[in-house]
């Protein structure tokens, strides 16, 4: 099965995760994965500005029914053939799905490279500062 794993923040946690990664892989001590592919977004807003719920939609109605063409994809999801080549030209750029030409009639099939995708998302809810405060109490 191959992996998309998305991150969003915490750049320290995500380094260490990869350094973690590289030395096990020195070692031999990886558990059997066909690739390990990510997609690292370095704040919340970035994640949700490139992954809008209409995208992943259609990241889901590619993976699911594999279609021929831009044109079929955008008839899966019901929307328009411009928003949807705009979507699919930007899911090619951050390495989410693959745009192939030579499909029937000569047309650019959306392929997806990935089974599936998992996502982290650090959201502190405080200030770096505060993390280590008290927290209020409800009495």
């Amino acid at each position: 099965m191959t992996t998309l794993y998305i991150t969003v923040g915490d750049r320290a946690q995500f380094r260490e995760d990869i350094l973690n990664f590289i030395h096990h892989a020195k070692e031999d001590e990886l558990e059997e994965r066909d690739e390990r592919a990510v997609l690292q977004f370095g704040t919340y807003d970035d994640f949700v500005d490139s992954l809008t719920p209409l995208r992943l939609e259609l990241v889901k109605a590619i993976a699911n029914e594999q279609p021929e063409s831009m044109r079929e994809a955008a008839r899966l999801v019901d929307r328009d053939m411009s928003d949807v080549h705009s979507d699919l030209k930007h899911l090619e750029v951050l390495g989410i799905l693959e745009l192939k030409e030579g499909g029937p009639g000569g047309a650019i099939q959306p392929i997806m490279p990935f089974d599936k995708i998992e996502m982290h998302i650090d959201y502190p809810l405080l200030e770096d500062g505060d993390t280590e405060s008290t927290p209020a109490s409800a009495d």
